[in-house]
């Protein structure tokens, strides 16, 4: 098969969703199939994959992401000539994605990664939440009716969805996770970081974002910090430098100077190792659709201590594989306080994290995307050219 990922950013950009698609590309490759990732910006960049399709757009400051309303021609023309389009972002992307294939019967599917309203209240909140959840119910019904497939990867996105008034059908597949690596990985030297090998350390692993909520999560380990003097925070990660300097600067604030790690950014090859290095996972996020750092800890045999929201509530099982909370300080506090005291705890949950982490192995989920993929190729409409395809032709280069 032909198979188009259409995403508004790609590498060099990170994220969950570059990870995502850029897994996904080179198993489904290596299972024999052509994929092609269509985006915008970074045109300078030079990809060491086959098949990425760059189209110009404008950057957005410093974010990564650029804007565009189109491909160019040829771009165009080759998604065209694709079986089966997977759409990772609805507002661009998506609809590109129906304006140039939907009219050729290319099967489109739409897989939600992302908290659109948590994320707009965290980079816009000038805009009244009113506003921002009532155009979401707005474009999102209409959008998803309009794709051949939509997939959530967690049953708790696929009720923030039904929030919206999405009332298409939609299947909960889970984003696959390379999992060998983290099952596999040595630990690094905890001397070479100056640690002790009775210390705690705790881990967290993602950007160092606003929807993050690393404010609330430090505030936390700074009771923690009080209680025990060895008891350590590693962030593993980077982000943009505003963000970057005011977390520091809140850590400083509180106290947590030569408490608190911050690595900057790691190649993804060297999380495995690190993560290994560690005691527990720990996120303060709700923003997640489908927590894949949570699951990477998982599979390095570490407890996660997370707030219980769509996605991470999805992920870990509360007493069993970590500790799920409220967003209540005083009880995320008290719950990572117990995993601090209790290494017996730790032992016993990272096990039980460890096993359930094989539930997202990027060879499961793959296979099951692909019994999609072929079920919608298959089953499809033959294409024709009809006049609709030829008018919109021609209003396109009347518009370049």
């Amino acid at each position: 098969m032909r198979i188009a990922m259409m995403a508004d950013v790609y590498k060099p950009h990170v994220s969950g969703i570059t990870n995502y698609i850029d897994l996904n590309k080179r198993y489904l490759e290596k299972a024999g199939h052509e994929v092609f990732v269509f985006t915008f910006g970074d045109q300078d960049y030079h990809d060491d994959e086959p098949r990425v399709i760059r189209s110009p757009g404008l950057p957005l400051v410093d974010t990564g992401y650029y804007l565009s309303f189109r491909h160019t021609a040829e771009a165009k023309k080759l998604l065209q000539t694709m079986d089966v389009v997977h759409v990772h972002h609805p507002f661009l992307s998506g609809r590109l994605a129906l304006r140039y294939c939907e009219p050729l019967n290319i099967p489109i599917i739409f897989t939600n990664h992302t908290r659109y309203d948590l994320y707009a209240q965290a980079y816009f909140p000038i805009v009244p939440e009113e506003i921002s959840d009532g155009l979401l119910q707005a474009y999102m019904p209409p959008f998803c009716e309009a794709m051949s497939l939509v997939i959530s990867p967690s049953a708790g996105m696929e009720k923030i969805l039904r929030g919206m008034g999405v009332t298409s059908p939609i299947l909960i597949i889970p984003n696959g996770v390379e999992l060998q690596s983290f099952y596999q990985a040595k630990p690094l030297s905890r001397t070479d970081f100056g640690f002790k090998e009775n210390d705690v350390l705790l881990v967290y692993a993602g950007r160092i974002a606003t929807e993050k909520n690393l404010s609330f999560l430090l505030q936390s380990f700074a009771g923690v910090a009080q209680a025990f003097n060895h008891v350590y925070l590693m962030i593993l990660g980077g982000g943009q430098k505003q963000i970057e300097d005011e977390t520091k600067q809140l850590a400083a604030q509180l106290n947590l100077n030569q408490r608190v790690r911050f690595t900057g950014f790691i190649s993804y090859e060297k999380i495995p190792s690190y993560l290994a290095m560690c005691d527990a996972f720990v996120t303060a996020s709700v923003t997640e659709v489908h927590p894949l750092s949570v699951i990477e800890g998982m599979a390095a045999g570490l407890p996660v201590v997370g707030i219980d929201s769509p996605g991470v509530g999805d992920t870990i099982e509360d007493g069993k594989t970590g500790f799920l909370t409220t967003q209540d300080l005083a009880s995320f506090t008290a719950k990572l306080t117990r995993l601090c005291l209790d290494a017996s705890l730790r032992k016993q949950m990272g096990d039980a994290s460890r096993q359930a982490s094989n539930r997202y192995a990027i060879e499961r989920t793959t296979k099951t995307m692909l019994e999609q993929y072929e079920r919608l190729v298959y089953g499809s409409r033959p294409r024709r050219e009809n006049w609709e395809v030829r008018l919109r032709e021609l209003l396109e280069k009347f518009l370049q």
